[in-house]
């Protein structure tokens, strides 16, 4: 069976914009959705400007994984409606629930297969988050597109009730492969890079040729017949991820 090996960025990473982009890879996490939703409009131009077989994954809108607390929630050009303690950290709520159907509904207009919940290490594993989390992802499941999630902070050290989790949900475990591998069991592996280093994230590591022998090895050997993601999220992700596509040729 064959992997299937799809390699792009976190955003928009070659110089020359989007149609420099385009020429590159097949395949990008759209950034802009976390910050601030665009319309459907705007999104439909997207997917007018981009070849018939360019892949967009979209990282769902920061409205529905962060607190209204949360810095990112600066850029946000317009507050969402409604109570905002009822926004983030997947609470099931209302508001919720709304957000996640404007997200959707993007989605359909991107025809994206894939979207990407990131939630932030302030959102602790606990019991009551553990229940937020089912109850939010059992409600919202679709046939329209994978559900990924990449739980950070605490739940990395309680990586059996993720496996619970995803596996009774049929999520998508969302890891860097240079800090851990995925516990869900499902068709599709979703690869963030953040930078090698002793934390979570070093956004400033430029990988070197050995990491990405490493990186195509373990995939090509753990991975065989499924659909690897692998999106780079560093300062250098443009470089990093033209290089692993040229490796992936040798």
């Amino acid at each position: 069976m064959t992997t299937v090996i799809k390699v792009g960025t976190c955003g928009w990473s070659i110089k020359g914009g989007r149609k420099a982009y385009f020429e590159k890879f097949n395949v990008i996490e759209l950034q802009d959705t976390f910050y601030n939703l665009p319309t459907v409009k705007r999104a439909r131009k997207w997917r007018n400007d981009a070849p018939k077989d360019f892949e967009y994954c979209v990282k769902v809108w920061q409205a529905i994984t962060h607190p209204h607390t949360s810095p990112t929630w600066r850029r946000l050009k317009e507050k969402p409606p409604g109570n905002l303690e009822n926004y983030g950290f997947l609470k099931p709520t209302k508001e919720n629930f709304e957000a996640w159907e404007k997200v959707l509904e993007i989605c359909r207009v991107l025809e994206a297969k894939i979207c990407v919940f990131q939630t932030p290490p302030s959102f602790e594993y606990s019991e009551e988050n553990v229940k937020n989390v089912k109850e939010f992802f059992s409600s919202i499941s679709t046939n329209e597109v994978t559900i990924a999630w990449e739980p950070r902070g605490t739940w990395n050290d309680n990586l059996d009730k993720v496996k619970e989790i995803v596996d009774e949900l049929g999520l998508v475990h969302v890891v860097d492969p240079f800090k851990r591998w995925p516990v869900s069991e499902h068709k599709i592996v979703y690869f963030r890079l953040h930078g090698k280093g002793p934390r979570e994230v070093n956004y400033r590591y430029k990988y070197t040729d050995d990491d990405l022998k490493w990186l195509r090895d373990q995939i090509l050997s753990r991975y065989e017949g499924k659909e690897v993601y692998v999106m780079f999220n560093n300062v250098y992700m443009g470089q990093d991820a033209l290089r692993f596509k040229e490796l992936l040729t040798q």
